[in-house]
C-alpha cells in the first residue's frame, strides 16, 4: 500500500505548519535522507528530509499551504511494485480526513418486532461521541467560519466524502448558528472589528505561525504569570572604558565587543552567584538549574526569537559576542534549530539600541525573569564623596515571576547584575 508522507513536527510547539516550497516533483525518486520540502513552523523554515526511498507518486498538498496539521498527509510515497493506480484509496481518505479516518456509518439494524440484546451486536466497537460528533473540514474552511461566527456543524459540506470547503462556507452566513456565549462587549470579533473602519483604507494582515504563536504564549503569560518589576539604574562608564580598550586589542583577531555581549556575561555569572533565582517554573514543582543558559530576545520582520547561549558563565566575552552573532544571523534567516532556542531559565531583551529609556518585558515562559534593558544615557548623579557630576546611566527592570522568585530574590539576583556590570574587570576572574 502506497505510504504517506506526513507533515513533521519541526519544533516541540509545532502544531501546524506552512508548506513553503516542494524540493520535489511527482514522479521524482527519493531515499532515506534526500530533501523533500521546506517547511515554514513557527519559529523557523526548516528542511524537511525523507525517511523511506520510493517514488513521489501524488503531492496531496501545494507549496504556499499555510495551517497545515502535524501528522496531516502532504504527499505518497510508491516503493517498488506500487504504481500510481494504488494510490487512489490513499489519497481520498487523506483530502476526507486529514488527521484521520472519517469513522465508518454503521449499517441500521433490520426491522424486528423484538428489539435485539445487547449482547447480539456485531463485534465491532462503536463509534464513540467525539467521532460522530466531530466536523471534517479543511483548515481554510475553519478559519473563515471562525472569523464569521457560523458554526460548522450546521453546514453541509460539498467537498470529498462530505467535507466541508471554502464555498460551503462562504454560502452559509444565513444559517442559524448554534447557541454560542454571549461575547464580552469590550472584545469584539475579527468581523465586527474589521467593519469598524470600512469607510477607511487600510491592510488586512494574515497571521503567519510565528506571530500565532507569540500572541498565545505572550498573552496567555500575562494573564497567568503573576509579574512583579524590580529597576535598577546602572552605572556604565567603566564598563564603556573597558570595552574600548578590549575592542582595541581583540581588533586583529576581528572581535568587537558590545555592550549587551557584557550584559549576556554579567547576567550569567549573576545566576551563578545567585543559584536561586536560575530556576523555572514546572506546573506543579520549581525546576532549578546548574548551568547559567542565557536566552535573548532577537527581532526579526514579523516577529522575534529567544536563541539560548548555553553554558554562558563559562564562555569568554569574544566567545559569547561570535556566538550570539551566529544566533542572530539564523534567527533572522529563520534558520534556528530547536535546540538553539529551546530552553534557557533566564532572557534579556534589549531595547537600548533603539533610543528606549526604559521598559517592561513579559515573561516568556517557562522562565523565571526577564531582564528589559534601556539606553545609556549621560545624567547627572551624586558621586560617592558628595559631588555632582556626569555618568552614563542604563535603567533596566526585571520582570519576574513570583511563583519562583520572591521579591528579596530578585532584589539580590539584580544587585549582582549590577555588580558585575559596574566593575567589569572582575568578570574575567
Amino acid at each position: 500500500m502506497p505510504t504517506e508522507i506526513l507533515m513533521p513536527a519541526l519544533s516541540p510547539t509545532m502544531e501546524e505548519g506552512t508548506l513553503a516550497k516542494w524540493l520535489v516533483k511527482e514522479g521524482d525518486a527519493v531515499s532515506a535522507g534526500d530533501l523533500l520540502a521546506e517547511i515554514e513552523t513557527d519559529k523557523a523554515t526548516m528542511e524537511f528530509e525523507a525517511v523511506d526511498e520510493g517514488t513521489v507518486g501524488l503531492i496531496l498538498i501545494p507549496e504556499g499551504t499555510e495551517s497545515v496539521k502535524v501528522n496531516s498527509p502532504i504527499a505518497v510515497l510508491l516503493v517498488e511494485g506500487e504504481s500510481e493506480a494504488d494510490i487512489g484509496s490513499t489519497a481520498a481518505a487523506a483530502e476526507a480526513a486529514p488527521q484521520e479516518s472519517a469513522p465508518k456509518a454503521v449499517p441500521p439494524a433490520p426491522a424486528s418486532a423484538d428489539p435485539a440484546p445487547i449482547a447480539s451486536a456485531p463485534p465491532e466497537a462503536p463509534a464513540t461521541s467525539s467521532e460522530r460528533n466531530r466536523v471534517f473540514a479543511s483548515p481554510l474552511a475553519r478559519r473563515i467560519a471562525a472569523d464569521r461566527g457560523i458554526d460548522l456543524s450546521q453546514v453541509k459540506g460539498s467537498g470529498p466524502k462530505g467535507r466541508i470547503v471554502k464555498a460551503d462556507v462562504e454560502s452559509a452566513q444565513a444559517l442559524p448558528a448554534a447557541p454560542v456565549a454571549t461575547p464580552v462587549p469590550d472584545t469584539p470579533g475579527a468581523e465586527a472589528i474589521k467593519a469598524m473602519f470600512q469607510d477607511r483604507e487600510f491592510e488586512e494582515v494574515s497571521l503567519d505561525g510565528m506571530r500565532k504563536i507569540i500572541a498565545a504564549r505572550l498573552g496567555e503569560a500575562k494573564q497567568s504569570i503573576p509579574h512583579f518589576y524590580l529597576r535598577r539604574d546602572i552605572l556604565l562608564d567603566d564598563l564603556l572604558t573597558f570595552r574600548s580598550q578590549a575592542n582595541k586589542q581583540l581588533e586583529a583577531r576581528g572581535v568587537k565587543l558590545s555592550v549587551n555581549d557584557f550584559i549576556i556575561k554579567a547576567c550569567a555569572l549573576a545566576l551563578q552567584t545567585v543559584p536561586e533565582a536560575n530556576a523555572v517554573w514546572a506546573v506543579d514543582r520549581i525546576i532549578k538549574l546548574k548551568p547559567s543558559d542565557v536566552a535573548v530576545a532577537v527581532a526579526v520582520e514579523g516577529g522575534l526569537f529567544t536563541p539560548v547561549l548555553r553554558d554562558a558563565h563559562l564562555k569568554s566575552l569574544s566567545t559569547l559576542s561570535t556566538e550570539m552573532k551566529e544566533l542572530a544571523a539564523l534567527a533572522r534567516d529563520r534558520k534556528l534549530a530547536p535546540h538553539q532556542y529551546k530552553g534557557g531559565s533566564f532572557a534579556i531583551s534589549n531595547l537600548g539600541m533603539f533610543g528606549i529609556k526604559n521598559f517592561d518585558a513579559v515573561i516568556n515562559p517557562p522562565h523565571g525573569s526577564i531582564l528589559a534593558v534601556g539606553a545609556g544615557e549621560k545624567m547627572p548623579v551624586v558621586d560617592d564623596d558628595g559631588e555632582l557630576a556626569v555618568a552614563t546611566v542604563m535603567s533596566v527592570t526585571l520582570s519576574v515571576d513570583h511563583r519562583v522568585i520572591d521579591g528579596a530574590l530578585g532584589a539580590e539576583f539584580l544587585s549582582a547584575v549590577k555588580t558585575n556590570l559596574e566593575n567589569p574587570i572582575g568578570m574575567l576572574a
